[in-house]
Order: C-alpha cells, then structure tokens, then sequence
C-alpha cells in the first residue's frame, strides 16, 4: 500500500515538473519569437562611414516590411543577412548572431526546406563555434541546392574546422568551378596555408583582392589575411604596406589595426603597439585584441595591467559562455580561446580542462591539437604533447608560431633532430613570431 502511494506521489511529481518543463519551453520560444532587434550604434570612425548610414536605413526598411508582413521571408532573409554583415563589422557576434538567428529560425518555421535560410543558419552555428552542427545543416542544404558557390564555402569552413581536410579541399574545387570570386580565392589561399604552400596562398590572396571592391569589409579583411602571410614568411615590409593600405581603404578597420600593432611590436615599439590595440579594442568587442595586449605588457614591463587584463578576459569569456548555455537558440564555444588565456596567467589545469572540451568536439583539427599539445608543454607533460602536435603537423604547415611550438616540444622530448629541424624552418625567414616564443625557441636550438 504504502509502495502505492509513493509511486502516485512520485508519478504526480512528475507530470508536475515534465509540466514546468514545458510551459518553460513555451514561455523562451514565445520570447524568442516576439524578441525585435534592431541595430546597435557603431563606435568611433566605423559610426561615420556611407556605408554604416546605408545600413541603418536598410535595417529600418526591413524592419518596417516585417512588421506590416510577419509573413515576408525574403525581408526576413535580408535582415538577417544585414545582422550578420554588421557582426563582422562591430565584432558583437554574440548579439547580432543571436538577431540573425531569430530571423532565420521564423523562416524555416515557415519552410523548413528553405536553402537561403538553412545556409544562414549553418554560417551562424560555424560562427559560434558549433562546427558540427553548422556542418550537419550544410551537408543538408547541399542536397537541395548543390550548384551553390556561397554554400561551399561554408562546407569548406565547416570541414576545415572539424578536420576534414581533404573535404574541404574538394568543397573549395566545387567553389572555385561554379564562381571564382574573393571569397572563393580566399578558401584556395587559406587551404594552400595550412598545406604549407606559401607562394601558392599570397597568389591567391592576392587574386581575392583584386576580385573585391577596394574599402569592401571583405576586400579589406582579405587583405589583411595577405599581411599576415608576408607576416609569416619574414616580409614585414609588404605585411606593413597591407595594414596600411587597408586602414586607408576602410578607416577605423580594427584588423588591420592590429597588424600594425605586431609590425610595431616587431620593431620592440611596445608604446605603438599598445596604442594600435587600444583604438582596435575601444571600437569593437573581440577580445582577441585584449589577449594580445597581455603579451605586449609583459614585454612592456607592465605587469600589474598584463595580469588585470588577462583576468578581465578570462572574466568576461566565462560570463558569456555562461549567457549562451542558457541560450536555447544559439551559444558560443570559446573553449580554445579559454585555454591559451588561462596559459597566460599560468593556470594550466584550467587551461588543459577548456583544451580538453574543445579537442573532445573535435579531435581532427590541427589547430585544437596544437592547443592541446602546448596545454601540455607548459604542464610539463612532454609525453602527451608528442602525439597532439604530431597531428598539428599532418597538413605539412609551414606556420612559424606551430613550428617554434613543435621544435620545443620535439627538444623536451628528447627527440634532439626533429627539434632542430621545426626550430630551423621556424627562423628560416625571419617570420614575425612572438618575442616570448621566438627567445625560447632560439634557446632550444643554442643547446641542441
């Protein structure tokens, strides 16, 4: 009897949580649903630009035809892809992929097969680091439409980041055959890059350029990318004359901000170099421009500030990982990001639980097993930082920074002849690496 009534007690326990799980879901999709974003104000130089005006008035246009037609898809779509333009531009990802989304979700509500709309969802799930399932709904707008140049680029991006290398490299031919544009020339360049193929990628990146309009985001973002690669082939010269092409194409364009910063750091100018990152920082929110700064006030001598800012990072990639978890519609993965920050501050247990999580996700890329493998350097655990680079290594990258970080970990490991042979092709060129990393690497090659 008594065995009765408790199961009674506990089925009514049941249905009464099973039912506060579901007016709870009810309650977040009706405020997704009804949720209206509009746009944010710009800051400094990007608020004064033709281009920031046309986009308020595109955004009022847009809101205004879904507000008289909540039925309007291809208003819908273009809202959408107005809030992802403006992503890029400000660098507040998380509230404009969070807009972009509720447009796009109200869309495939509507038509569930609707190709523009799966192709914008999947972009914004790579976006937020959720590259598998960015990758699974692109796989499946592929099927509707497979002669789409803009969707193979995202399954470029998606195979890419899950490690899918020769995937990608097939995705970007498809591209390349069915429109040969800047977007399709930067996958090429990118793809030569991280094959080792450094002429091969300036080419490209060169061809990307000349594809776009000069002042463009994606003009200027791809010339940058050409920067960084004189960058790490040792031509600071050419890397520079890009970050200031760029800057005079697109006032106020933080990346190319930030490549004049590591020109200047280059040079030991750690005052030019700290002023280049507090402009890039004070007009967007990335905080891969925080991180940066840590190391330049190191170098600077600045040590109070170096650990200030690398806590306020970690600070604030914490909050908002928080935020997004209880984000049914979208959240942001930022677990790699986490881990190089918590090796700034010398918290490798913290650091090796984030490369851990992320390397869990997806345990082919190159890079997440670099991060994982230099986890476990600075942990002192050169056993287990040997196979994680091995497979950082298997593209035949000829990037500086993996191979200073390779030749350290190969001399740690007693394997003296593959130490000496990244740490060489490391300094071969004199590539712009990192003072800290680059005093360590030479050291290793003096003892060798």
């Amino acid at each position: 009897m008594k065995k009765n009534v408790l199961y009674a007690a506990l089925l009514v326990l049941f249905i009464g949580a099973a039912g506060f799980v579901v007016i709870k879901f009810r309650g977040n999709e009706t405020k997704r649903k009804s949720a209206a974003y509009e746009l944010l104000p710009r800051k400094g130089k990007l608020s004064e630009t033709d281009e920031w005006a046309n986009t308020q008035k595109g955004a009022y246009r847009l809101l205004t035809a879904i507000k008289a037609n909540a039925g309007d898809i291809k208003s819908m779509i273009a809202l959408a892809n107005l809030f992802i333009l403006e992503a890029r531009a400000t660098g507040n990802y998380q509230y404009y992929d969070k807009a972009a989304m509720k447009y796009v979700n109200d869309v495939l509500e509507k038509e569930p097969g609707n190709f523009e709309a799966l192709t914008l969802q999947s972009l914004l799930y790579l976006s937020q680091h959720h590259f598998a399932e960015g990758l699974a709904i692109a796989e499946r707008a592929e099927k509707i439409n497979p002669y789409n140049a803009f969707l193979y680029g995202i399954l470029v991006d998606g195979n890419v980041e899950m490690g899918n290398y020769e995937a990608a490299v097939m995705n970007a031919e498809k591209m390349m055959s069915i429109r040969p544009d800047l977007r399709s020339y930067a996958r090429a360049s990118y793809l030569r890059e991280i094959h080792g193929d450094y002429p091969g990628a300036i080419e490209a990146m060169k061809l990307a350029i000349d594809a776009g309009m000069p002042g463009d985001e994606a003009t200027e973002w791809s010339r940058v990318q050409l920067g960084h690669l004189y960058e790490n082939t040792g031509d600071l010269k050419n890397a520079e004359i890009n970050y200031s092409t760029a800057l005079n194409e697109r006032p106020g364009f933080v990346h190319a901000m930030a490549g004049m910063a590591r020109i200047a750091l280059a040079a030991k100018d750690y005052n030019k170099a700290i002023a280049f990152y507090l402009q890039a920082d004070s007009l967007v929110n990335d905080f891969s421009f925080k991180e940066e700064l840590v190391d330049v006030y190191q170098l600077a001598g600045q040590k109070d500030k170096a650990a200030f800012t690398a806590k306020m990072v970690i600070a604030e990639m914490n909050k908002n990982a928080v935020a997004s978890a209880s984000d049914e519609s979208i959240g942001h993965y930022a677990d790699r990001e986490l881990a190089y920050a918590y090796i700034k501050i010398n918290d490798f247990d913290k650091a090796l639980q984030h490369a851990l999580a992320e390397y869990n996700r997806r345990p082919e890329n190159i890079d997440v097993n670099e991060t994982l493998a230099w986890v476990y350097y600075n942990k002192g655990d050169f056993a287990k930082a040997l196979p994680r680079i091995r497979v950082a290594l298997k593209t035949n990258s000829k990037n500086p920074v993996l191979l200073c970080r390779a030749g350290l970990i190969y001399e740690k490991a007693g394997e003296q002849l593959k130490a000496k042979e990244y740490l060489e092709q490391a300094f071969k060129n004199n590539a712009n690496i990192p003072e800290g990393l680059k005093q360590s690497g030479e050291d290793a090659l003096k003892k060798i």
